[in-house]
């Protein structure tokens, strides 16, 4: 009961710390607006605010991870924190956009501990059936700091300034590194029932880039966070545009959809992921298929709807379909990685994910954006870019989102056919039978 009970307090810690990770993700997000005026900032350059931090994040995040296999998880994670926290307050000194980019920048290699240590941290406190919910428990951190940040960072820079709002968003992770530094570390592998050889550094590195189902599962990282952080980056943006909404209402209205959605789809993720697998080695990749698909058309009603109530909705229920990937895919992980090389495998697929995914994101969308905008203001025969035409762009741009959940659930469909035998490797290795 007391080893229950230091997993479970373990994973609450690491929940607040990914919540709030989260949240500071996504203020500057909230404010896309007031910063793109205060500075005059094209759509493509809101992007690269997105986006930039994405490319460091994921390159600072395999040293990182690798490192996390060898060395004390709960030391990365705690200087990672106080990393973050110190480079979002700086964001509210920014004078140019130069010094937006700089604080982005700082921000992502103190995120970057977080997923590989937290990750490989819950792997050793849960058993391979029952890692699916505390990962999903875990991941709800994507839909509540989101959900957060919209609620508070737009009505706190409606009423005092979007940089009091950014502020307010640094501090609050600062107070949970007492609270980590309480816990006691598990020992790596400790929740397997057998224990297997694993290769450490640079090998490390290679025998994770062997396994055929992670790079499908990393394909699929790419595809979702393509959706994710566009949506993060542009949707108070395009409720502000598109439906007239205030500043405020626009966070709110953005929380609404993280909140709803978020919960709901990590709850079903929750649910799902410990009993699919029972019936089915590969369910969760298959459900998770069948699953995000449905994100697709979701999406579509959402950004063509007039009406702001149903944009709200479909939105809702396409990032709750998106949300439910966290809990299925990222158990997938640990079902074929060696306990003592899954922070690093955890990193090369962030690295691989925010590269090709979250890192164009953003970027693509407000490029988009941009041409669309100007392409509807040319039709026009106007020579002046109003707001109008970049309401037009960016519904556009927001168009490729359905686009990119069909093409989601192919690849983890994919990946459905190959994890099996991935797992009866991993079986192999550490002499228990293999199983159809």
């Amino acid at each position: 009961m007391e080893k229950n009970n230091g997993a479970k307090s373990a994973l609450a810690v690491l929940v607040a710390i990914n919540i709030l990770n989260f949240y500071d993700r996504n203020a500057i997000g909230a404010l896309t607006e007031p910063i793109r005026k205060e500075f005059h900032l094209t759509d493509t350059q809101v992007g690269l605010l997105g986006s930039i931090f994405t490319w460091l994040y994921a390159v600072v995040g395999v040293p990182i991870g690798n490192f996390a296999d060898r060395s004390s998880r709960k030391t990365i994670l705690a200087a990672g924190i106080v990393v973050w926290s110190a480079l979002t307050g700086t964001a509210a000194l920014a004078t140019s956009y130069a010094i937006l980019l700089f604080s982005r920048l700082g921000f992502a290699v103190g995120e970057a501990a977080v997923a590989p240590t937290a990750a490989s941290w819950i792997g050793d406190l849960f058993p391979a059936s029952k890692r699916a919910a505390p990962l999903a428990l875990f991941m709800i951190g994507v839909p509540m700091g989101g959900a957060l940040a919209y609620f508070f960072s737009g009505p706190i820079a409606q009423a005092f300034g979007w940089r009091s709002a950014m502020v307010a968003a640094a501090a609050p992770a600062l107070l949970l590194i007492p609270l980590l530094l309480l816990l006691k570390e598990p020992e790596r592998g400790a929740a397997e029932a057998t224990q297997e050889h694993a290769e450490k550094g640079w090998k490390a590195i290679q025998a994770v880039a062997k396994i055929p189902t992670l790079w499908w599962i990393i394909a699929s990282g790419a595809l979702l966070n393509f959706n994710m952080y566009a949506l993060g980056t542009f949707m108070p943006a395009f409720l502000s545009r598109i439906h007239h909404v205030t500043l405020a209402q626009s966070g709110v209205d953005t929380g609404i959809t993280y909140a709803i959605g978020g919960i709901g789809g990590t709850l079903i993720a929750m649910w799902m992921g410990d009993r699919v697998i029972r019936s089915r080695r590969n369910g969760r990749l298959l459900w998770a298929a069948c699953i995000t698909t449905l994100a697709a058309p979701t999406a579509y009603f959402s950004v063509i709807s007039n009406d702001l109530v149903a944009a709200i909705a479909f939105m809702t229920l396409s990032y709750g379909a998106l949300c439910t990937y966290y809990g299925l895919v990222y158990s997938s992980i640990q079902d074929i990685v060696a306990p003592a090389m899954r922070a690093t495998a955890m990193s090369i697929y962030f690295m691989a994910m925010y590269l090709c995914g979250a890192g164009f994101g953003p970027l693509l969308t407000g490029r988009v954006s941009d041409l669309m905008a100007r392409r509807a203001a040319d039709a026009a025969r106007s020579a002046v870019l109003t707001d109008a035409f970049k309401a037009i762009g960016l519904q556009q741009a927001m168009l490729m989102m359905p686009l990119f959940s069909v093409l989601l659930g192919v690849v983890l469909y994919l990946g459905s056919r190959t994890i099996v035998g991935d797992m009866n490797k991993r079986a192999v290795a550490v002499g228990l039978a293999a199983v159809a």
